[in-house]
Protein backbone atom coordinates (compact mmCIF):
# COMPACT_ATOMS: atom_id res chain seq x y z
CA UNK A 1 0.00 0.00 0.00
CA UNK A 2 1.40 3.47 -0.86
CA UNK A 3 1.74 6.34 1.74
CA UNK A 4 -0.10 9.36 0.70
CA UNK A 5 2.01 12.28 0.41
CA UNK A 6 1.58 15.43 2.36
CA UNK A 7 -0.02 17.79 0.48
CA UNK A 8 1.97 21.04 -0.83
CA UNK A 9 1.44 24.31 0.36
CA UNK A 10 -0.03 26.32 -1.58
CA UNK A 11 1.95 28.98 -3.58
CA UNK A 12 1.52 33.08 -3.18
CA UNK A 13 2.79 36.06 -3.02
CA UNK A 14 5.31 36.29 0.44
CA UNK A 15 4.39 38.70 3.25
CA UNK A 16 7.64 39.91 3.87
CA UNK A 17 8.39 40.97 0.26
CA UNK A 18 4.72 42.70 0.50
CA UNK A 19 5.53 44.36 3.08
CA UNK A 20 8.78 45.57 1.97
CA UNK A 21 7.27 47.19 -0.93
CA UNK A 22 4.00 48.57 0.99
CA UNK A 23 6.93 50.08 3.40
CA UNK A 24 9.04 51.60 0.12
CA UNK A 25 5.55 53.31 -1.47
CA UNK A 26 5.11 54.37 2.23
CA UNK A 27 8.50 55.63 2.57
CA UNK A 28 8.53 57.38 -0.76
CA UNK A 29 5.55 59.19 -0.43
CA UNK A 30 6.34 60.59 2.61
CA UNK A 31 9.75 61.73 1.25
CA UNK A 32 7.21 63.56 -1.86
CA UNK A 33 5.45 64.85 1.02
CA UNK A 34 7.94 66.28 2.64
CA UNK A 35 9.29 67.54 -0.56
CA UNK A 36 6.34 69.60 -1.16
CA UNK A 37 5.78 71.01 2.26
CA UNK A 38 9.15 72.29 2.48
CA UNK A 39 8.80 74.10 -1.10
CA UNK A 40 5.77 76.05 0.03
CA UNK A 41 7.29 76.49 3.49
CA UNK A 42 6.90 74.08 6.41
CA UNK A 43 8.00 76.79 9.39
CA UNK A 44 6.49 78.68 11.53
CA UNK A 45 6.70 82.86 10.35
CA UNK A 46 3.80 84.11 12.56
CA UNK A 47 2.16 80.97 12.34
CA UNK A 48 2.15 78.09 10.58
CA UNK A 49 3.09 78.29 7.27
CA UNK A 50 1.29 76.33 4.19
CA UNK A 51 3.59 73.16 4.81
CA UNK A 52 3.71 73.25 8.21
CA UNK A 53 1.45 70.69 9.37
CA UNK A 54 1.52 67.94 6.12
CA UNK A 55 5.19 68.00 6.93
CA UNK A 56 5.26 66.97 10.31
CA UNK A 57 2.24 64.55 9.03
CA UNK A 58 4.58 63.30 6.21
CA UNK A 59 7.67 63.01 9.32
CA UNK A 60 5.33 61.10 11.25
CA UNK A 61 4.49 58.78 8.10
CA UNK A 62 8.23 58.56 7.35
CA UNK A 63 9.36 57.21 10.55
CA UNK A 64 6.06 54.39 10.62
CA UNK A 65 7.16 53.18 6.95
CA UNK A 66 10.76 52.64 8.19
CA UNK A 67 9.46 51.25 11.18
CA UNK A 68 7.57 48.40 9.29
CA UNK A 69 10.69 48.31 6.90
CA UNK A 70 12.83 47.35 10.07
CA UNK A 71 9.63 45.02 11.11
CA UNK A 72 9.33 43.50 7.55
CA UNK A 73 12.98 42.43 7.24
CA UNK A 74 12.78 40.61 10.62
CA UNK A 75 9.96 38.60 10.38
CA UNK A 76 9.85 35.25 9.44
CA UNK A 77 8.56 34.88 5.46
CA UNK A 78 5.32 33.38 5.00
CA UNK A 79 2.75 33.64 2.49
CA UNK A 80 0.47 36.32 2.25
CA UNK A 81 -2.40 35.62 -0.24
CA UNK A 82 -2.39 32.33 -2.28
CA UNK A 83 -2.98 32.62 -5.89
CA UNK A 84 -6.33 31.53 -5.52
CA UNK A 85 -7.39 33.93 -3.36
CA UNK A 86 -4.98 36.74 -5.39
CA UNK A 87 -7.55 35.30 -8.26
CA UNK A 88 -10.77 36.24 -6.12
CA UNK A 89 -9.66 39.25 -5.58
CA UNK A 90 -8.76 40.69 -9.34
CA UNK A 91 -12.21 39.52 -10.22
CA UNK A 92 -13.91 42.32 -8.15
CA UNK A 93 -10.82 44.86 -8.64
CA UNK A 94 -10.29 44.42 -12.69
CA UNK A 95 -14.31 45.42 -12.91
CA UNK A 96 -14.09 47.98 -10.52
CA UNK A 97 -11.20 49.74 -12.56
CA UNK A 98 -12.74 49.22 -15.40
CA UNK A 99 -15.74 50.77 -14.32
CA UNK A 100 -13.64 53.90 -12.93
CA UNK A 101 -12.23 54.39 -16.71
CA UNK A 102 -15.48 53.83 -17.84
CA UNK A 103 -17.19 56.75 -15.98
CA UNK A 104 -14.74 59.28 -17.79
CA UNK A 105 -15.97 57.76 -21.48
CA UNK A 106 -18.99 56.44 -20.83
CA UNK A 107 -20.56 58.80 -17.90
CA UNK A 108 -21.41 57.62 -14.61
CA UNK A 109 -24.96 56.48 -15.58
CA UNK A 110 -24.21 53.29 -18.77
CA UNK A 111 -20.84 52.60 -16.37
CA UNK A 112 -22.50 51.85 -13.29
CA UNK A 113 -25.42 50.03 -15.15
CA UNK A 114 -22.87 48.15 -17.08
CA UNK A 115 -21.10 47.32 -13.98
CA UNK A 116 -23.83 46.10 -12.38
CA UNK A 117 -24.93 44.21 -14.55
CA UNK A 118 -21.88 42.27 -14.81
CA UNK A 119 -21.71 41.19 -10.96
CA UNK A 120 -25.25 40.56 -11.29
CA UNK A 121 -24.83 37.78 -14.09
CA UNK A 122 -21.52 36.62 -13.05
CA UNK A 123 -21.34 36.62 -9.44
CA UNK A 124 -24.95 36.67 -8.19
CA UNK A 125 -27.85 34.29 -8.94
CA UNK A 126 -30.21 36.81 -10.16
CA UNK A 127 -32.57 36.24 -13.12
CA UNK A 128 -32.29 37.86 -16.41
CA UNK A 129 -35.58 40.12 -15.56
CA UNK A 130 -33.86 41.12 -11.75
CA UNK A 131 -30.80 42.63 -13.78
CA UNK A 132 -32.32 43.92 -16.27
CA UNK A 133 -35.04 45.93 -13.72
CA UNK A 134 -31.85 47.07 -11.55
CA UNK A 135 -29.83 47.77 -14.17
CA UNK A 136 -32.58 50.59 -15.42
CA UNK A 137 -34.18 51.33 -12.37
CA UNK A 138 -30.62 52.04 -10.19
CA UNK A 139 -29.58 54.67 -12.82
CA UNK A 140 -32.22 56.33 -13.63
CA UNK A 141 -33.66 56.69 -10.15
CA UNK A 142 -29.41 58.12 -9.10
CA UNK A 143 -30.40 60.64 -11.98
CA UNK A 144 -33.24 61.60 -10.54
CA UNK A 145 -31.99 62.07 -7.43
CA UNK A 146 -28.81 63.73 -8.04
CA UNK A 147 -29.41 65.49 -11.32
CA UNK A 148 -33.03 66.82 -10.90
CA UNK A 149 -34.08 67.20 -7.26
CA UNK A 150 -30.35 68.02 -5.75
CA UNK A 151 -28.97 69.74 -9.06
CA UNK A 152 -25.47 68.14 -8.12
CA UNK A 153 -24.00 66.97 -11.80
CA UNK A 154 -22.88 64.01 -11.59
CA UNK A 155 -20.20 62.99 -14.47
CA UNK A 156 -21.96 62.74 -17.93
CA UNK A 157 -21.22 60.46 -21.08
CA UNK A 158 -22.49 59.98 -25.26
CA UNK A 159 -25.99 58.94 -23.77
CA UNK A 160 -26.62 62.05 -21.70
CA UNK A 161 -25.39 64.31 -24.33
CA UNK A 162 -27.39 62.81 -26.99
CA UNK A 163 -30.69 63.44 -24.62
CA UNK A 164 -29.43 67.03 -24.03
CA UNK A 165 -28.08 67.23 -20.72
Amino acid sequence: MTEASPPLPERGLSRRAVEIVVALLLLGLAGLALWDSYGRGAGWDNGPENGFFPARVAAILGVAAIAALVSALRREDSIFVTYGQLRLVAQVFVPLFLYLLGIAFLGIYLSSALFMALFMVTLGSFHWWQTALATVLVPLVIFWVFEQQFRVPLPKGPIEAFLGY
